[in-house]
């Protein structure tokens, strides 16, 4: 299936088998000096797994962006490829929604956290389920499901990793040419719980309250009672391998 894979120019694949994790592979890749446009994957029969390697020329604060864009990306791609009655959004953590069921993440990492330094690079990375990881007991974990779930097991892993890299590239030249008021439109109307509590288990403990939107880097705005506070979207970086 890795030779039907057909990626935009300037950017290259690199298949993946087994239980390999491409978003580990990516930043092992980035740390040794690829160049920017590696999509490492692995299109395994249970789940699509694959990251993207960005070398940003600003610093980490207007580059972590590129996560919503990815986002977006995923969002287009899937809605392109899906039949029209599956919903997909998007949770601010990274979490994919099919249907109103978690689907899914998005992550993201970087050469260091440092919102006002440069980053030798970043990885965006995409985890599918494509089937239940509980085939045999349905409905035990009814907030959860797989791709194949949703009505969507006509589509093709390559098809949808191709169609991935393609409309998050799309969003990530609007960025850099239009800045981010079309991201955050395209994004308030896919985003999921705004307006609504949350409960992100990001930190211990979780992080929540009233979630009433971004900021103008994307930090999330959390209200709880008469205070709101900040969460920047470096929250969201994971450590290197």
């Amino acid at each position: 299936m890795s030779n039907t894979v057909h990626f935009p120019p300037l950017f290259h694949g690199m298949a993946l088998t087994g239980t390999a994790d491409p978003f580990a592979k990516a930043q092992a890749q980035a740390i040794m000096g690829c160049d920017a446009g590696l999509v490492v994957y692995n299109l395994a029969a249970d789940q699509l797994r694959a990251a993207m390697v960005f070398a940003p020329e600003v610093p980490l604060r207007a580059a972590m962006p590129v996560l919503i864009s990815c986002a977006i990306g995923f969002q287009n791609a899937l809605g392109a490829l899906a039949p029209p009655e599956v919903g997909v959004h998007l949770e601010w953590p990274g979490t994919i929604r099919v249907n109103g069921a978690r689907c899914g993440r998005l992550r993201i990492a970087a050469s260091h956290q440092d919102p006002a330094a440069e980053p030798d690079w970043i990885v965006v990375g995409l985890e599918l389920p494509l089937i239940p990881a509980n085939a045999d007991t349905p409905g035990i974990t009814p907030d959860d499901t797989a791709l194949y779930e949703e009505g969507c097991v006509d589509i093709r892993t390559d098809d949808l990793l191709s169609a991935w890299v393609r409309h998050s590239l799309v969003w990530i030249n609007r960025m850099e040419e239009e800045g981010l008021k079309p991201l955050t439109t395209e994004w308030r109307g896919l985003a999921h719980d705004l307006g609504e509590e949350v409960n992100w288990p990001l930190s211990a403990p979780p992080e929540t309250g009233t979630f009433l939107g971004t900021d103008e880097h994307f930090g999330a705005l959390l209200r709880s009672g008469e205070t709101t506070r900040l969460l920047p979207l470096t929250h969201l970086l994971e450590g290197t391998t």
